[in-house]
């Protein structure tokens, strides 16, 4: 059953756009824009002008570097000495694992001990210690806590940390800048951050931009928060690991709750079916995560008829039993 809890008030403050356009000059030196790519095939499938941000192209082979860049590039010289900590089921260990190893600062991630191996093996090539800890993200995540809180780490949260949100927020100045008519952006929601900061940029540079939520109907923490405006723990069952939290959290969900315009669900078989879609159609490979946002099309074609859209294909680290099971079925 779900455990709903009131939606707090902490003393996170919310990034802005200027946050974001700060994020953006941090990380330029480290980090160069991913490419924005029209998509003629989505586009007759949709009836949509459809354009690909291809956030796999990042060195980690997905968006969160962008918030783990200009994050630890703003850690105190005591946070850098103590070292930082992190839980993640890959993606944003890699971020923090990828932007420690940039600034030489030590990391260590804790991740679940059914992680994703290729994504394990990325965090360790890139100098993080990793410790495989408990079932889940969420039981991960209470272990590094733990950790954080008894030896002094600076432990970076993947969601409640405002200059994460600001960062990976660049993703949507770059698609703005580089296509300023884009009417509807979709992205696909976990914690939230990603769509976090899609909210506030795009928001900030024209109102009238609708911004997309979509997140697999298996891990549903999220999309229930944000509809009831509570914050809600429900046990995840996807086999996306990026869409993979059990857990909302405050910040994000305190964005999206004022900015997101619409949430969707979709099936962990709509997210197989979507990476074999793009895999043949646009010979895209991206993970669960990374196709969410063209499942969400497809199954709001209908509204989005005409319209000028960007897909956040926000990573691509799929591991090769889940691409077996994907192109097995």
């Amino acid at each position: 059953m779900s455990d709903f809890l009131p939606l707090k008030q902490t003393a996170l403050d919310e990034p802005t756009i200027r946050d974001a356009i700060a994020a953006a000059a941090r990380i330029r030196p480290h980090l160069a824009p991913t490419p924005l790519r029209q998509s003629a095939a989505l586009s007759e499938i949709l009836g949509a002008d459809v354009y690909l941000k291809h956030e796999h192209h990042l060195p980690t082979g997905a968006f969160k570097v962008r918030g783990g860049v200009n994050l630890i590039s703003q850690l105190t010289p005591a946070e850098q000495e103590a070292g930082v900590i992190a839980a993640s089921t890959g993606n944003h260990g890699q971020s923090v694992a990828y932007a420690a190893r940039l600034f030489g600062v030590r990391a260590i991630v804790c991740a679940p001990e059914n992680a994703n191996p290729g994504k394990v093996a990325a965090m360790r090539e890139l100098g993080a210690e990793v410790k495989l800890v408990g079932s889940s993200y969420d039981e991960a995540r209470l272990a590094c806590e733990r950790m954080a809180a008894a030896d002094g780490y600076r432990y970076i949260h993947s969601g409640d940390e405002p200059l994460l949100i600001a960062g990976v927020g660049t993703h949507t100045l770059e698609i703005l800048g580089e296509q300023p008519r884009i009417d509807t952006i979709i992205v696909p929601i976990g914690g939230g951050s990603g769509a976090a900061g899609a909210c506030i940029v795009a928001k900030a540079i024209d109102p009238g931009i609708q911004v997309i939520g979509v997140q697999s109907e298996a891990a549903p923490a999220a999309h229930q928060s944000w509809r009831g405006h509570r914050l809600v723990e429900v046990a995840s069952h996807t086999w996306a690991e990026g869409l993979a939290t059990g857990t909302a959290f405050e910040l994000p969900q305190r964005i999206l709750h004022r900015l997101l315009d619409d949430f969707v669900l979709v099936s962990d078989d709509d997210l197989k079916a979507a990476v074999r879609s793009l895999l043949e159609r646009t010979r895209t490979l991206v993970e669960g995560a990374g196709a969410a946002p063209f499942a969400a099309a497809l199954a709001l074609k209908d509204r989005l008829a005409g319209r000028r859209i960007a897909l956040i294909l926000t990573g691509g680290n799929i591991s090769i039993a889940q691409l077996r099971t994907v192109l097995g079925e």
